[in-house]
This record gives structure tokens, C-alpha cells and sequence, in this order.
């Protein structure tokens, strides 16, 4: 028989077995709760996905209009089909892969490569699906469980201009969103031209809302009133200093030719018109076609995308001249007394420089009006000489460190992207290749024409016509004239750049590009009713026909646009840039063309 007091003690062994039993579930079950409510997120996330749905509400960009108010890019909505990998179950899929227009493998792929991203994340399914395939999705979403459609929008230009101006937009890539937090995968991003530089600008910021969601995938209304949404704030728009009426007409002038024009407001810096051709439609690289359309233009042979009006490098020929005789007059190796005889060649030593006849003899303002190759040899030679530099390298330094200042040799910074410098040639370059004392101003020569160890880029051609514009100084040439209201001018751009020459020079070359449209070399572009000073240029080309190529302001006295224009294989710059250009600043100065005839044979010529 069993003990009372060993029955009370198993009895109380039996009690205490049980209530540990009891508090060792209870912990284990508060251990799992907390690690389940607080340490791993998922189970939280998983219900809460459930019941909520996170969208993004991206900001519109900003728009982008013309100096005069006509709008140039505007936003198109269109829409992303989203998916949640954790929400997707049993489907119709063969009914869902019709409606998109996909194979059962893509639908597979993406949804594998969704569940890869995050099984909780929405990320996108289908890119900007179309208004009709929107409208047939929307009604029938509740059938697809972990599917929902995220509104966007995409550019659109009214106007096939200016395309390498605006520049695109595409999806950010993995160093755009390792450099900036504010984007994520699948955010847009300006990839060039106007797109890119104010890309801050324009893109606004994203805003959230946190809707409910019921069991079959429907909007049942917004989380707690929307207590923890924020809103999207649209972008800013940009005032560009383009006139769409002038840039239409320079691509219609362009038509079929290859080469460029820049047209600027010497007064202000602000760009007028740019044009690169052959162009593109902008619209080309928009939406689910921009890839495709890519590939296309980058395969073209006439390139393009190639924007020649910033990136091409041209020996400047004559036109060059302009910026040789200042530098003489500055320095002292010529004078307004300089005079010398044509004999229709320069020669010295072994080398010579033709020339065409004209009347003789020639000073700094003749010599330029008919283009003197002699005049600009001897004035060259005689600056490269002066005693007063002790020597070549010096010389040579000193002469570039003045075309510098006009702006060539260098890039401007401004709000342009992909633009490139150029070529002057320096005294190290010339040491390398012919030794310290291996060079003289012979060697140099052909410098004082504008060929050699020169390029010079169209911008900065136009750059060079403002600045006699201007009689010395030039403002950094730019596209984008206001920000968010037409009076808030872009402060980037409002600071003078002085050159080193003195302001009477130009007053000189000012009075000599004048008597070139008078009664000089581009006396045929001559207009009735407009004052033009220019420069023609003949630019050599060692792969065919040369180069046409001219500058000029107008009106003479009271500059309101400067512009360059290179026609290539072309052939002489009296011939085709100078009618362009004359063509073009009667356009923007009196709103319409009177010479219909003129304008004819520019539409009729191709190259």
C-alpha cells in the first residue's frame, strides 16, 4: 500500500510537471509572436499586402514651351500593368496572355523574375499597355488576383523639331539609382539634351497612397482617409529660347543636306534655333517602340543621332579670318594702314597659298571683304614674328590663349549635353612633333587660313559671329531661357565672358564683314531691306567635296541674332551656307520670306 505522504509528493511532482509544461508553451508561443510580429517582417508584410495596396503617384514633368509660349513637349497618360508575386493565385491565364498579347513563357518568365525582385514588392509586368487593352483590363482585374494597373505618363512632341535639343527620357539604370535615392527600378530619367540637364527640374517628386483592397483585388477606398498619403508635386516647367517658327524653317532649309545652323540672340546668349541634319522625329524614341527605334537611327548612315551643331569638328576655312585679324590688330602685326599687293598666291620657301583675284591692294577691311589668303598669310606671319614674344612657343601661346577667349578650344558648360571642344593647335603640340626649334610661323601657316591643326564645332562658329555682334564679349550660348515663369530668367547664363581683345577691333571686323554682304564675297545674299554683316568659308575636305560654311549678325547696328551655317560637300560658302543664313535671319527678323525664288533653289538642292 502506497504512502499518503509518497502519494501527496507525486502527486504535487505531477502539479508542478504540468504548470511547466503550461508556462514552456505559453513562452515558446510568446517567443514566436514576437519573433513573428517583430523581428521577421514578412508574415506582417504578407497580411498586410492582403488588405493594402502601395501605388506610387509619379509627379507629370514639367512642360516645355518655346520663347513665345507655343508648346513644344507635353505629357501623353498611358499605364504599367503591376504585379505582386505573394497575391497572384489560380487564374485564367490562357484568357489573361491573350488580352496582353504574350506567350505562356513570357508570362512565366516575368512572374519568375517579379518573385526574384520581391515577392511582396510590386514591380512591373507589362510596360505601357495601350488605352484599349486599359479599358478591357480594368473590368475584368478582379479575375487576376495580384494584379493592378499603375497610371503614367510619356512624353509627346507636337512638333518632329529639335529632337537632339530635347533630348529623351528612359528608365533609370542601376547607376543612376546607386547615385540618387530618389529613384527606384522602373523610374524615368532625362538620358540627354534639355531632359537631362533639368532633369531635377522637371521630374517634380512622387507621391504615395495606401488604398484598401477587398478579396477579389478591388479598390475598396484609401487607408484611414488617406492619413498617410503624400501627394505628387508636378515638375516645373522650362521656357526654351528656341523660336519654333525659326527652327521649323532651318530643318525645312535643311532638308535633304547634311550640316547645321545655330542661331543665336548675341544680346542674351540664348539660342534662336539649332539644327543637326538629317534629324529625327523625337517622337521615335517614346514608349515600348524607343528601343527598336533606337537600334534603327544608330545603325543609319547618316547618322542621325550625330548632333553635328555641338559635336562635329570642322577646320573653320575663311571664316576663321575674322578671328586671325583681331588677333593681329590686337598684338600689332597689322594696322588700319597695312597694305600689301595680291600677286594671286602668297608664297615663302617651298610654300604657297593661292588666292582668287580681286581689287588691290588690300587692307584689314578689304582683306577680309574678298577673303585675301595673301593678306592673311603676311598678317599671320608678321603677329606670329614680333619681336616682342623672344619666342615661337611663346608666340604661338599667346595667339591661342586669344582664340580661347572667343571661345573656341573649349566647351561652353552650358545646359547643351554631349557638346564637345574642338581643336587649337599649341606650342607643345608643335614641340612634340617637331622639337623645341624644329617649327616656325612657316610651319604654322596654314593657321593664319583656318585649316590645319584646327576644329572648330558650329556652336562655336555662332558663338564668334555674336561676339563681333557684340564688339567683345559673348554670353555663354544656352536653350533654356526661364524656369517655371517666362520673367525668371535661367540664372546660369547671365554673366558677360570678355575677351581679350579690345572692343574697338571689333568695330573694325564689324565694318569688314558689312562690306563682305555689300560688295565682297557673299554679296549675293545680300538683302534689300535688312543690314548683314558675314564671312564666308570655303572649308577643305580631304574625304570629297569641300565644305560650305558662313557666319553673320544682323541688323548691323543693332544685332538681334548671329548665326553659322555648314552645308557639307558643298562645295564654296557664297554658294549655299550664305543664302541659308540670309534666308534664315530674314525669316526671324520680318516673320516671312519675299524672295520666294531665293528660298526655291535652297529647297530644291540636295548633298
Amino acid at each position: 500500500m502506497q504512502n499518503p505522504h509518497q502519494s501527496s509528493e507525486i502527486s504535487s511532482r505531477r502539479k508542478n510537471f504540468i504548470i511547466f509544461f503550461i508556462v514552456l508553451v505559453g513562452l515558446i508561443f510568446l517567443a514566436r509572436l514576437f519573433y513573428i510580429q517583430i523581428v521577421d517582417h514578412r508574415y506582417k508584410i504578407f497580411a498586410s499586402s492582403n488588405i493594402q495596396r502601395i501605388i506610387t503617384d509619379y509627379a507629370a514633368r514639367g512642360l516645355i514651351y518655346d520663347r513665345n509660349g507655343d508648346l513644344l513637349v507635353f505629357n501623353e497618360p498611358y499605364y504599367d500593368l503591376m504585379v505582386v508575386p505573394g497575391q497572384v493565385r489560380q487564374m485564367d491565364t490562357l484568357e489573361f496572355i491573350t488580352l496582353l498579347g504574350i506567350t505562356h513563357e513570357q508570362f512565366v518568365n516575368r512572374l519568375q523574375s517579379a518573385r526574384v525582385y520581391s515577392r511582396f514588392r510590386a514591380s512591373v509586368f507589362e510596360r505601357q499597355i495601350s488605352k484599349n487593352t486599359y479599358a478591357v483590363l480594368q473590368e475584368k482585374l478582379f479575375k487576376y488576383p495580384g494584379f493592378y494597373v499603375q497610371p503614367r505618363t510619356l512624353r509627346k512632341y507636337p512638333h518632329p523639331v529639335a529632337a537632339h535639343t530635347f533630348g529623351y527620357v528612359g528608365e533609370a539604370g542601376p547607376a543612376d539609382i546607386a547615385r540618387e535615392p530618389y529613384y527606384r527600378p522602373g523610374d524615368y530619367i532625362g538620358i540627354s539634351g534639355i531632359e537631362r540637364h533639368y532633369e531635377e527640374v522637371l521630374r517634380g517628386q512622387k507621391g504615395t497612397r495606401i488604398i484598401l483592397v477587398d478579396a477579389l483585388n478591388r479598390d475598396i477606398g484609401s487607408f484611414q482617409d488617406g492619413r498617410y498619403d503624400t501627394l505628387a508635386v508636378a515638375g516645373t516647367d522650362l521656357y526654351a529660347s528656341l523660336d519654333l517658327e525659326l527652327q521649323l524653317y532651318g530643318e525645312k532649309l535643311m532638308k535633304n543636306k547634311r550640316g547645321s545652323i545655330v542661331a543665336i540672340e548675341p544680346s542674351t546668349g540664348e539660342i534662336l534655333a539649332l539644327v543637326s541634319s538629317p534629324g529625327y522625329d523625337p517622337n521615335l524614341l517614346v514608349g515600348r517602340v524607343r528601343s527598336q527605334n533606337y537600334r534603327m537611327l544608330q545603325n543609319d548612315t547618316l547618322k542621325p543621332l550625330f548632333n553635328r551643331a555641338l559635336m562635329a569638328s570642322y577646320p573653320p576655312g575663311s571664316v576663321f579670318k575674322v578671328a586671325n585679324f583681331l588677333i593681329g590688330l590686337q598684338e600689332g602685326g597689322i594696322n588700319l594702314n597695312s597694305r600689301y599687293s595680291c600677286p594671286g598666291f602668297y608664297r615663302s620657301g617651298g610654300i604657297t597659298v593661292r588666292c582668287r583675284s580681286h581689287p588691290q591692294p588690300v587692307n584689314v577691311v578689304t582683306g577680309l571683304q574678298y577673303s585675301c589668303n595673301t593678306f592673311s598669310c603676311i598678317q599671320f606671319r608678321n603677329t606670329i614674328e614680333l619681336p616682342k614674344f623672344g619666342s615661337m612657343q611663346q608666340a604661338l601661346t599667346t595667339w591661342r590663349d586669344h582664340i580661347v577667349s572667343m571661345g573656341f578650344g573649349v566647351t561652353f558648360n552650358s545646359d547643351l549635353s554631349h557638346e564637345l571642344p574642338g581643336q587649337i593647335g599649341s606650342a607643345d603640340y608643335y614641340d612634340r612633333i617637331y622639337g623645341p626649334r624644329g617649327w616656325r610661323a612657316l610651319t604654322v601657316i596654314s593657321l593664319a587660313i583656318g585649316q590645319g591643326e584646327i576644329g572648330t564645332t558650329p556652336m562655336q562658329l555662332a558663338n564668334l559671329a555674336a561676339t563681333v555682334a557684340n564688339r567683345g564679349y559673348y554670353y555663354t550660348p544656352h536653350v533654356v531661357k526661364a524656369i517655371g515663369h517666362p520673367d525668371n530668367l535661367n540664372p546660369e547664363f547671365l554673366t558677360r565672358n570678355v575677351t581679350t581683345i579690345d572692343s574697338a577691333h571689333f568695330e573694325v571686323m564689324a565694318q569688314a564683314m558689312f562690306e563682305t554682304i555689300e560688295s565682297g564675297t557673299g554679296r549675293f545674299s545680300r538683302m534689300p531691306d535688312i543690314t548683314m554683316a558675314g564671312k564666308t568659308g570655303t572649308v577643305q575636305n580631304p574625304h570629297g567635296e569641300n565644305h560650305s560654311a558662313f557666319i553673320a549678325f544682323a541688323p548691323v547696328d543693332h544685332p538681334t541674332i548671329a548665326i553659322s551655317v555648314i552645308v557639307e560637300n558643298a562645295g564654296g560658302g557664297a554658294t549655299w551656307a550664305a543664302p541659308i543664313t540670309s534666308l534664315m535671319i530674314e525669316k526671324y527678323i520680318n516673320r516671312e520670306i519675299k524672295r520666294t525664288w531665293f528660298e526655291q533653289r535652297i529647297l530644291d538642292a540636295a548633298f
